[in-house]
């Protein structure tokens, strides 16, 4: 009881606005942490060099604001640069080495464990080209520090037409329609016209969903896409954007209910 009254007292559930003598008052073992990790690279000529950043830290928030009080979530400050080699090519573009998010996210887990009392991380990625590397530093957080982990990928959550001409990768309908719908500032309308979806989506398929084989693939392929774009962002809306979104935020709880569960079965 006197920890639900602590926390009613303290400005948000953002880690870094809480003080130090705040810290072991507010959170506990069962408090998760949700860790927001974006990119840095180009998402064609209308969406900016940002866009993952935003939508991470986006679904991040509303799954903060749907959850944050009935399973006691946290937010870590944002990984804003991460592992995007397939938009080398493009200036903008910033990517980690596997070598140096590897150790950068084997640091933050070891100090995680150090300086916080929740054991619980949930990273919400918001770059699809991190989901290989982060199922793998998963398994290390978890048998080297102990920590109980879940990677989300909000943005496979949306459900996949199978009979599209282009399936949606990057840049497409979806990532448009979630700028559109919460930073449409940032959405460059007048160049999405002159956007051509990519002649291959078998090429696509074969390429990239194929889950029997993996390729090595880059956005500048004009096999797979067109201006780095593979997907239709003429179809966009800031309707549909808020529909993802929200389904993104409701979905979550599910998965997070999970990992607490996860956690008891540990402790037994």
């Amino acid at each position: 009881f006197r920890r639900v009254l602590f926390r009613s007292a303290v400005p948000s559930r953002l880690i870094g606005e809480l003080t130090f003598l705040e810290i072991s008052k507010v959170l506990s073992a069962s408090s998760i942490l949700c860790l927001p990790i974006g990119s840095i690279e180009q998402h064609g000529p209308h969406l900016p060099l940002n866009t993952d950043v935003v939508l991470a830290e986006e679904f991040t928030r509303r799954i903060i604001s749907r959850w944050g009080e009935p399973l006691d979530l946290w937010q870590l400050p944002t990984l804003a640069i991460s592992l995007a080699r397939e938009h080398e090519w493009a200036p903008g573009t910033m990517s980690l080495s596997i070598q140096g998010m590897t150790a950068f996210m084997r640091d933050l887990g070891r100090e995680i464990a150090r300086a916080l009392p929740a054991r619980n991380l949930a990273i919400v990625n918001g770059h699809g080209g991190n989901r290989g590397i982060l199922e793998a530093l998963a398994q290390d957080l978890r048998a080297d520090f102990g920590l109980n982990v879940c990677v989300l990928h909000p943005a496979a959550w949306v459900e996949v037409d199978a009979h599209a001409a282009v399936p949606e990768i990057h840049g497409g309908k979806n990532e448009t329609s979630m700028m559109l719908a919460i930073a449409p500032r940032l959405v460059r309308r007048d160049q999405i016209a002159q956007l051509k979806n990519p002649p291959g989506g078998e090429a696509i398929r074969k390429t990239i969903l194929d889950r029997g084989v993996s390729w090595p693939w880059s956005t500048n392929d004009k096999q797979i896409a067109d201006m780095g774009v593979i997907g239709d962002a003429q179809a966009a809306s800031a309707e549909f954007g808020k529909q993802i979104l929200d389904h993104v935020a409701e979905t979550a709880g599910a998965v997070l209910r999970q990992l607490l569960d996860q956690q008891r079965l540990m402790r037994r």
